[in-house]
């Protein structure tokens, strides 16, 4: 069994902004790179045995601050990246809802097959996102990994886990920045815990519990 633990890059300067990013890159604002430092901090006192990510730069700036605190080796998988937005990338939400609200509506009640122009759809994520979860585990079997990726990225996987349809009427389970952890046991991915780690308020179980 490889376990996972499942994190977004902390915040950039288009989160800020409330700004599309997608496959963009923006970096991380001086208030995510600080907390970025406070994760290192914290996450040194579980068991990882190597980290990885997406190679988009505010991930790579996350996992490079982090591993400041965690001195482990440290792995790019481009299957980890944000959805692809496309047309709407670099959009902010309220520029987004002002010049396509009713095609962005049409495509949220599309669920999974939720893509925008010229973009990538959230099955295609979770396709991609799940091989290299699969690839990691066959690597890297017994081996308790830090995963640092996309808000949209680990909702794929956990509303997948979780049977949801990802419809805006569902209650959101991904929000803020919370540690996750999932496992692959015998070629399956399983979701073991949800949000055991508010990374903003550092309050949950005890690091040393966690595993």
């Amino acid at each position: 069994m490889t376990r996972f633990g499942c994190i977004r890059h902390a915040p950039s300067l288009w989160n800020g902004e409330r700004r599309i990013q997608g496959r963009q890159n923006s970096p991380l604002s001086e208030p995510g790179r600080e907390m970025a430092t406070v994760w290192g901090n914290q996450l040194q006192a579980l068991p990882w045995n190597r980290i990885l990510i997406s190679d988009l730069g505010r991930v790579k700036e996350t996992g490079r601050l982090i591993n400041e605190s965690l001195h482990l080796p440290m792995h790019t998988d481009s299957r980890l990246r944000e959805q692809d937005w496309g047309e709407w990338t670099g959009l902010s939400y309220a520029e987004l809802h002002e010049r396509c609200g009713e095609a962005f509506a049409r495509q949220q009640q599309r669920g999974w097959h939720f893509r925008p122009p010229r973009g990538e759809s959230r099955l295609e994520v979770l396709a991609r996102c799940q091989a290299a979860l699969r690839d990691a585990a066959r690597n890297w079997p017994g081996e308790k990994v830090l995963v640092i990726s996309h808000e949209g990225v680990l909702k794929c996987l956990v509303y997948h886990l979780c049977g949801r349809k990802f419809l805006p009427s569902e209650q959101a389970l991904i929000e803020g920045y919370s540690l996750h952890l999932l496992q692959i046991c015998e070629k399956t991915l399983l979701l073991e815990k949800l949000r055991i780690l508010d990374l903003l308020t550092l309050k949950g179980a005890e690091p040393e519990a966690l595993f």
